[in-house]
């Protein structure tokens, strides 16, 4: 080996040192690197760290509060909830959704007809978000499903609450229903919805007090610690770390179960609508629409095929049509177009001749009665209703004044009710004309003569009826209505601003109704007698036009849609009001003979269900005081007639000159 050799060899160690001392310095120093990251991350961050590795390590599933109830002014449960078994599946947890939905559809085969809906809510959800397979299910069916359910990763059978309706249709427009909940539900939320609208279980507010008091009934959810394993099956439960839910609050409404009820029996299968209320506080005891709709067909899920019939019906169930529909007042109106007659100051004694007909401009306007009604004052044309003498005395008035009149009584107002869904009506006025007619702005006296007597434009709600009856009851106070009496334990109290009529013109009005139901020629005397002992009812019928006479050539129509509306408005006790009630039966032709029975019923329940009442039913009627007998002094023996005792002093008649 020679020289040259051994240099090379030299040069290649040399090389060879120089590279292992520089990869020894590059892995010194990712050590040193490693190291010192290693201390950063246990030292600087170990507890974040520590933190995130418990929190992979622990989940907490949320738990839903109960609903609160929904109860009647004497504490009968309206709106509750009750168990209920159901099938979730956890899509965390599942590796092939259609092989676990083939077993499952062995155990329980309705979810094979389901499956569609499945796969698209188990598309739709969160992964961590529980899916419903299948609610309300028999205590067989759920028994079977937990017998088999531990060997189809995913699965799970547990019990829930469902919302339950106890009354069926009486209460569904005015407690409303839940539903699932919609994209637009959670959009109302805002940026940050609230966790527990992800839930499977939970149900929203859709419509009446469920939605006006959506936060108070839904409460606080709660959460249960589990521990999981790396793909999220549970292995263990943390009861420490449990946080109970916080239930809902209760709601109290002033409405009475008993007397909803009962107007609902008495609509059948007539659609309208019945609104009950007393006038001192302004509770509404009875708010029905008929017909009605069961809500607890919404709580799991309504049909298409189901909403459609509902939805498509021509009497319109879905509909709430004591606030939400709108109906010419007809001859109920009256009472407003009197008063405005009393601010214009016309004589209530001043005479009007109705012989059946009021000529007017080109066009002869008729009474109801194709004779007349003959000579008549203020409180002959309550009783009896005559148009005419509305119609004669109308334009003195003024419709600007008629409408301001109908404003104060409450008619064309939006109360500050505690629902939704409210419509205002329209009473005219020369500027709604201007308004709303632009090709026809200016007022025309001929159109005065509809409104006077409720027709035309002349549109109002149930529940302002209601009011305007309340009102004239009153006498004193502008009432206005409200449906909730508590919220969970605190009671809602309301004042009320004066009414702004002078007392003497609305007990002229109290007094023709009075004589409307009570005098034996009234319009709706034979269909008013409550028969409660000296319990009177005041009220006035309504009959009002849906199709205009002279073009249908006939005043009474076949098809139901054409037929008139029948009202009656009515106070009681007549002496001392208490309770007011409005009824409107859409197409039901005539109020004295088909509103006037039915409100004489609800009234009834309602005032034998007070106390007060109670006590003035039964108590005996007053001793009827005998008549003085004669007396006849023993005759005189020396007197040959008997001479009649001396007056006395106050009877004293000096003798005639």
């Amino acid at each position: 080996m020679n020289e040259t050799t051994f240099q090379n060899m030299g040069e290649r160690q040399g090389v060879f040192n120089r590279r292992i001392f520089l990869m020894g310095g590059v892995v010194a120093f990712g050590l040193f690197a490693l190291t010192g990251r290693l201390a950063h991350l246990q030292i600087l961050h170990g507890g974040r760290y520590k933190r995130l590795s418990a929190a992979n390590q622990f989940n907490f599933r949320l738990i839903p509060p109960p609903r609160g109830q929904i109860l009647d002014r004497n504490g009968s449960v309206l709106a509750g909830n009750r168990p209920s078994f159901r099938v979730v599946v956890r899509r965390n947890e599942i590796e092939d959704i259609d092989k676990t939905l083939d077993q499952l559809s062995y155990i329980l085969p309705q979810t094979a007809a389901n499956r569609r809906r499945i796969v698209r809510d188990i598309n739709q959800s969160q992964r961590f978000v529980p899916t419903i397979v299948a609610a309300d299910l028999s205590w067989e069916d759920f028994s079977r499903v937990n017998l088999y359910a531990a060997e189809i990763p995913g699965v799970e059978a547990d019990m829930n609450e469902m919302r339950v309706y106890h009354y069926g249709g009486a209460f569904s427009h005015v407690v409303g229903y839940v539903a699932k909940v919609s994209e637009s539900d959670l959009k109302a939320e805002g940026e940050n919805p609230d966790p527990m609208l992800l839930h499977p279980g939970f149900r929203i507010g859709k419509q009446g007090v469920e939605k006006a008091f959506e936060k108070q009934l839904r409460g606080v959810s709660g959460a249960q610690k589990v521990e999981v394993n790396a793909v999220g099956g549970v292995v263990a439960e943390d009861p420490t770390g449990t946080r109970p839910p916080v239930p809902g609050e209760d709601i109290t409404l002033t409405i009475d179960a008993e007397v909803q009820q009962r107007a609902l029996e008495m609509f059948g299968e007539d659609s309208g609508s019945a609104v009950l209320m007393n006038v001192h506080n302004g509770e509404v005891l009875c708010m029905a629409s008929a017909p009605s709709f069961d809500p607890n067909l919404f709580v799991s899920g309504i049909s298409t095929k189901a909403y459609r019939l509902l939805a498509d019906y021509e009497r319109r169930p879905l509909l709430d049509k004591a606030i939400g529909s709108t109906f010419a007042p007809g001859s109920t109106f009256k009472m407003a177009t009197a008063l405005a007659f009393l601010a214009a100051g016309i004589d209530p004694k001043e005479r009007v001749v109705c012989r059946g007909s009021y000529p007017f401009g080109r066009r002869n306007f008729r009474c109801w009665r194709a004779g007349g009604h003959g000579s008549v004052d203020m409180n002959d044309a309550i009783k009896h209703s005559c148009d005419v003498y509305f119609y004669h005395l109308c334009n003195r008035a003024g419709v600007d004044r008629i409408s301001e009149t109908a404003h104060k009584l409450g008619l064309g107002e939006l109360f500050d009710l505690e629902i939704a869904g409210q419509k205002s009506g329209v009473i005219p006025s020369t500027e709604y004309k201007r308004k709303n007619f632009k090709n026809d702005p200016k007022w025309h006296p001929g159109e005065t003569l509809s409104v006077a007597i409720g027709q035309g434009y002349t549109h109002v709600s149930a529940l302002q009826l209601a009011v305007y009856t309340a009102r004239i009851a009153n006498g004193h106070k502008a009432v206005t209505p409200h449906l909730v009496k508590k919220i969970g334990k605190v009671d809602l109290d309301f004042n009320f601003a004066d009414i702004d009529i002078p007392p003497e013109h609305l007990q002229l009005v109290r007094n023709g109704m009075n004589a409307v139901s009570n005098d034996s020629d009234g319009t709706a005397f034979r269909n008013s007698q409550l028969n409660l002992g000296d319990i009177k009812m005041a009220g006035k019928t309504g009959t009002a036009q849906v199709i205009n006479y002279d073009r249908a050539g006939t005043r009474r129509a076949t098809q139901w849609r054409n037929k008139d509306h029948g009202l009656y408005v009515c106070y009681a006790p007549a002496d001392n009001p208490k309770y007011a009630l409005a009824v409107v039966v859409q197409h039901g032709v005539a109020g004295g003979t088909v509103a006037a029975p039915k409100a004489r019923e609800i009234m009834k329940v309602a005032l034998l269900k007070d106390p007060e009442m109670q006590a003035r039913i039964v108590r005996p009627p007053p001793p009827e005081v005998p008549d003085e007998p004669l007396i006849i002094p023993e005759a005189d023996a020396s007197a040959d007639v008997l001479q009649p005792a001396a007056p006395a002093a106050d009877d004293f008649v000096p003798p005639t000159p």
